[in-house]
């Protein structure tokens, strides 16, 4: 269950915004998301058929069943939603069978050796993603993975061992996957990386974690109840903007959720910041950053909003001291921080789930969703698009390409 306050710690920070003149796109927006060109997002099977689903559980229990590592190569959505559902659900210090590693997300030639030692007497499976198959990052850890596992297994062996989600039809890497016969998943052509939770990019890491992928489901399922709360938080955003709030700090109280704000980084990036518009994401873990930010979004330039994410529920560890719980403890410092922020310049929405589990995940995910795509079409942006990053990767690429050209 999804709680919200975009009142009690914003009012004073928004007052002669009208809002009126937001309800025009404000209802085109819940129109084109609800029954229009963007229905799709409320359709479960636009992200993942029944048939897929079924084939993602049995292959991740074949996965648990046959590797001691499992490795995913990906960058950006092809793996921040996955890693931010796990980094919230799984335990901080308990190893499971598979460990999972993140590879391809970034070129750093030290991480790159760390794991080439680790893996090499370890059994391996790996799970490369990428839509479009041609990504640098993820096509340089394929290209030396492939090697390592190249040098273990027999071609034989490697068809069961390399699983490739991508394209159902198009790109470097389904061509690779019709010519050696490796195992995949289809990324729907309409879902964009940083969208992709709820397709097999997504889903397929975590079945093979152990998150259940179904009670995700039914969140995303049960998230439909939230459209009118996320359009109104996508609105009371963009008011604090006229108002010149020009940075939003995602801030949780639970450093579980750090990873979460990571991926809603990206979601808000590179949903609405394009054409010079947009508001900048930044990430806060409290109590810890009170101890450095909180100064800035006391006293310094104010031109930052909080969106503080918060979870109600959690385990029960008494402090004798003061005769409370952690967590109620947690949430008194929540709320004074944020009373004492909106008393000076800062102010803060507030946005809570129940607990912690795999159906609220399922909920917030949808939720933050529609107020991304909302908030794109208030301020007059394709939400699907980015190009911004393709710039940088054709620069790159050239640059590659040229070392080759005599």
């Amino acid at each position: 269950m999804i709680k919200t306050d975009f009142n009690k710690y914003t009012s004073k920070f928004i007052n002669g915004v009208d809002k009126g003149k937001f309800r025009k796109q404000e209802k085109r927006a819940i129109s084109e998301i609800v029954s229009g060109s963007l229905s799709y997002f409320n359709d479960i099977n636009s992200f993942v058929s029944r048939e897929e689903l079924n084939n993602i559980i049995n292959v991740a229990n074949y996965v648990r069943d046959n590797c001691d590592v499992f490795l995913v190569i990906g960058i950006g959505g092809s793996y921040m939603g996955s890693k931010a559902i796990m980094e919230a659900l799984l335990p901080s210090f308990a190893k499971k069978k598979p460990e999972i590693i993140f590879l391809g997300t970034d070129l750093s030639s030290d991480y790159y050796k760390e794991v080439i030692e680790y893996i090499k007497d370890k059994e391996v499976i790996l799970n490369i993603i990428s839509k479009s198959g041609n990504t640098l990052e993820p096509n340089i850890a394929f290209e030396v993975i492939s090697y390592i596992m190249g040098g273990k297994y027999s071609h034989e062996q490697l068809l069961d061992r390399v699983i490739i989600t991508t394209d159902s039809k198009e790109g470097s890497l389904r061509k690779l996957a019709n010519e050696e016969g490796y195992y995949t998943f289809e990324i729907p052509k309409k879902i964009g990386g940083r969208f992709s939770i709820f397709t097999p990019a997504g889903l397929f890491p975590l079945a093979v974690a152990g998150i259940d992928i179904l009670n995700l489901l039914e969140g995303f399922v049960g998230g439909e109840a939230y459209i009118p709360l996320a359009v109104e938080y996508a609105v009371t955003r963009e008011a604090l903007f006229k108002k010149g709030k020009y940075v939003e700090a995602f801030t949780v109280y639970n450093p579980k959720m750090y990873y979460f704000t990571e991926w809603l980084k990206q979601l808000f990036a590179e949903t609405q910041g394009k054409a010079e518009k947009g508001i900048l994401p930044i990430s806060i873990v409290n109590t810890r950053d009170l101890h450095s930010m909180g100064q800035f979004l006391q006293e310094g330039n104010p031109i930052i909003f909080e969106t503080v994410i918060g979870i109600e529920n959690a385990s029960i560890i008494k402090i004798v001291k003061y005769d409370k719980t952690l967590n109620e403890i947690n949430k008194i410092a929540q709320d004074k921080v944020c009373i004492a922020h909106y008393k000076d310049k800062t102010p803060s929405n507030l946005i809570s789930i129940d607990v912690l589990d795999e159906y609220n995940l399922g909920e917030l995910v949808r939720f933050f969703f529609t107020a991304a795509i909302t908030g794109a079409i208030l301020i007059d942006v394709n939400p699907f698009d980015q190009p911004g990053v393709e710039k940088y990767k054709q620069l790159i690429a050239d640059a590659l390409n040229n070392i080759f050209i005599f």
